[in-house]
């Protein structure tokens, strides 16, 4: 065995059986010399890992009848095969009787594997003996972490993510996956409090919107050709050098990418890939970055965690090992799909979360509450009856109805839903009582203009306010207007969870997002009330049997037991939440909305106010970035997002199909358009064409994925654009703003006549969109 190019090539093959590679050709069942050896390292253990800092203690000890003055220690590394071989000087190896000591440091040392090899010469006679040790050095790879954080990419321990890194296995689970956060592993505000993870752990998978972030310090997403915001068709194109594939079936997913226009400019952003459509539930995707490019056109150097195991790099480390074969599996899957491993700079996985774990909770409540009604309607109580109350409102009527309560103590802000003692993590909320939930209804004077005969039934409508706002907003002008011209009865109720009561809440959650399950909990438990109110509004034994709802000689009702969903910015995101349980109303009017708040946040002009408080308690901006992502895998629970891909043609069971339209303000400064994009492919909403006047859009292709209405009327779910001339949006995550972006628009659709009536010819059993535009881009003028 006398070469020491064999020697080390034996140890290095010891070592990779140790780590769990193999190495074809070449297999050593043990970690050292074949033979025995009175040549004994004893420091560093073999199959080791060493520290960061490089600094090694030697220890060799020798037989008795080896001489201690012949003893030479080398380094040989290199893999997979050798590439140098460094023998110590003599000077540095302090000597004593049966052996010697060195010390080693970084500069003696090269990433990867190192093998230590120490020789000497017995007393009388030229013979010589070896010993060997082998050690792995990873200075750049967070060894000591890597059994709770992703060693792939650095900076953050979340990072990349969402990640199935971050999940255990679990056969009761839909998934076959539960989420496994550890408190050490979350992101810290700024009094050192760690984000608790137990509700999260609840969860089987990740969001169906997820916020794909890392981080690339130093890419150029122009010059590596990256699918930008405005150009998200390119993500398909098979060179693409950022994608997201479809474990299961290959597919590409369509996606673009930015960097974390929100950063400070002295440090280097997040990379986020964001999707452009909801990705199926309980599905498994790859993300894969390859050819990244800096501004000059170099590659950018790939992290050395994922080199080790792009490249086959075994190491001393379990926790690495032990993530080795699932990573070998994802680069085996991107090749299947023609990624080729040496290309890539990043891989990882992670799988959706099912659709029992998004809406299960939902759907229970739903279920429980409306059983225990007993094919009765709610039961409710006027509190006030105010009649000529303008011009285009005869009655308001005001009052309470009772719901099942689901959350602990009386349901006010701050509670939890209310689980069994000792509940599982699959266990469902039960109900703790009832709740008193507020109602305002108001009733036009198209109905009846001074409550006597005749009195024409109106259709009902339930309304959705705005953000942190309350049922008053039903009391709006344009709502008003809306209700007079097309003879509806608009009534509404607390967005309960996300409503002006909460907004203590909202703060704390801001400063300690461990706080975020009591607004998603309760926001839940807002949609059962206004479930409730629905079947107020569409039963005849509701508020239609009530002599508040009853005008004229004869006492006719004012109500013709249809019940429809009219709601905007806010009530247009949980709006379509709502809409997807909804057994009641069919068909919804989503007014300046979208979904995914990990998206919309930070382009809303309204959040402005809010990071005030977010910055300052998570001054990190990267913790910042995971912030939103991680936030929004409860926040599908309480919003559009998590509840998307059954909004239309996939109902839930016991659900029926819904029809939606999108009424969207070009240019929105609180409510981004490419979130209501998103949500049209979702669910599948054509698009009325022209949609924008040419020129206006930033796109490349306008409205890339989203189908064209065919034919008209049409009876589906439709998108509409409304154009009041402002710039298009910005196109980072940051808010538009004024005037550089002209005065926002919000609001302008829902004001405009052609709008309102678009919204009544929808909002009718059979309803269908018609064109009130004369075939051209939907105009709605500021004011």
């Amino acid at each position: 065995m006398g070469s020491s190019r064999r020697w080390s090539i034996v140890a290095i093959a010891g070592a990779t059986v140790l780590a769990g590679c193999r190495v074809p050709g070449i297999y050593f069942p043990g970690h050292g010399p074949a033979e025995p050896s009175g040549v004994h390292i004893t420091a560093p253990l073999n199959a080791s890992q060493a520290p960061a800092s490089g600094d090694v203690n030697v220890d060799v000890r020798l037989d008795a009848d080896l001489d201690p003055a012949t003893l030479k220690i080398s380094i040989i590394t290199g893999w997979p095969e050798p590439t140098s071989s460094t023998t110590l000087s003599s000077s540095r190896i302090t000597r004593d009787g049966t052996g010697g000591t060195v010390a080693l440091h970084a500069a003696d040392l090269t990433p990867g594997l190192v093998t230590i090899r120490a020789r000497a010469y017995r007393t009388h006679g030229d013979e010589r003996e070896s010993g060997w040790a082998s050690i792995s050095w990873e200075p750049d790879v967070a060894v000591g972490t890597a059994g709770r954080c992703d060693p792939i990419a650095t900076k953050k321990c979340l990072m990349p993510f969402p990640n199935d890194f971050f999940t255990v296995a679990d056969p009761s689970s839909a998934t076959g996956r539960r989420v496994h956060f550890t408190a050490s592993s979350m992101p810290v505000n700024s009094s050192g409090v760690a984000i608790d993870p137990t509700e999260w752990n609840r969860n089987d998978g990740f969001s169906p919107g997820a916020m794909i972030v890392t981080y690339a310090p130093g890419v150029d997403l122009a010059v590596t050709g990256a699918a930008p915001i405005t150009d998200i068709g390119r993500s398909l194109q098979a060179d693409q050098p950022i994608v997201l594939i479809d474990a299961a079936t290959g597919e590409r997913w369509p996606v673009w990418s930015e960097l974390d226009s929100q950063a400070d400019p002295a440090n280097e952003p997040a990379l986020i890939v964001r999707v452009a459509k909801n990705l199926p539930e309980g599905h498994r995707f790859i993300v894969a970055m390859r050819d990244l490019r800096t501004a000059d056109g170099s590659r950018l150097p790939t992290t050395r965690g994922f080199a080790l195991y792009r490249d086959n790099i075994p190491t001393f480390t379990p926790a690495i090992e032990a993530r080795r074969p699932h990573m070998e599996s994802v680069l085996h899957d991107l090749e299947t799909f023609g990624i080729a491993r040496g290309n890539l700079d990043l891989a990882w996985d992670f799988t959706v979360a099912s659709e029992q774990n998004l809406a299960g909770r939902l759907l229970h409540i739903r279920d429980d509450a409306f059983a225990s009604l007993n094919g009765a309607a709610p039961t409710f109580n006027v509190a006030s009856v105010a009649d000529n109350v303008d011009d285009r409102i005869f009655r308001r009527v005001t009052g309470t109805f009772t719901v099942p309560n689901y959350l602990t103590g009386d349901g006010s802000p701050g509670n939890r839903f209310k689980y069994a003692p000792g509940a599982g993590v699959d266990a469902l909320p039960i109900r703790n009582g009832n709740l008193e939930a507020q109602f305002i209804c108001n009733i036009p004077r198209s109905i009846s203009v001074d409550g006597n005969d005749p009195v024409t039934r109106g259709r009902g409508a339930i309304y959705g306010h705005g953000l942190l706002g309350s049922q008053g907003e039903v009391n709006a002008g344009n709502v008003r207007t809306m209700a007079d011209d097309h003879r509806m009865v608009y009534c509404a109720t607390k967005w309960s969870g996300f409503a002006d009561e909460d907004i203590s809440v909202a703060v704390q959650t801001l400063q300690d997002v461990s706080n975020f399950p009591k607004v998603a909990d309760r926001t839940q438990q807002g949609f059962l009330n206004q479930l409730f109110l629905a079947r107020l509004v569409k039963d005849p034994n509701g508020f239609a049997a009530n002599a508040a709802f009853r005008l004229g000689a004869s006492a006719t009702p004012v109500l013709d037991g249809s019940v429809f969903y009219d709601g905007n910015s806010q009530g247009g995101i949980l709006g379509g939440a709502l809409t997807a349980v909804a057994t009641d109303f069919t068909r919804a009017v989503l007014g300046v909305p979208g979904m995914n708040y990990s998206t919309l946040l930070q382009r809303s002009s309204d959040f402005e106010t809010y990071k005030q408080i977010l910055n300052p308690a998570y001054p990190n901006e990267l913790d910042r970035v995971l912030w939103f992502s991680v936030v929004q895998m409860l926040w599908d629970r309480a919003e559009a997002n998590g509840y998307a891909e059954h909004l239309t043609d996939h109902p839930y069971p016991g659900t029926p199909r819904h029809s939606v339209l999108y009424d969207v303000a070009f240019g929105d400064h609180q409510v981004a358009n490419v979130t209501a994009e998103v949500a049209a492919r979702t669910v599948g909403a054509r698009i009325l064409l022209p949609g924008l006047a040419a020129g206006r859009s930033p796109d490349v292709v306008p409205f890339w994925g989203i189908t064209p209405i065919s034919f008209l009327p049409w009876n589906g779910s439709a998108i509409v654009y409304w154009d009041s001339g402002n710039p298009h949006p910005p196109l980072g995550n940051v808010a538009p703003t004024e005037p550089e972006f002209g005065s926002d628009p919000h609001e302008f659709p829902r004001r405009t006549p052609a709008a309102q009536q678009q919204k009544s010819d929808f909002l009718q059993n059979g309803g269908v969109l018609v064109d009130t535009c004369g075939g051209q881009a939907c105009l709605a003028p500021p004011g």
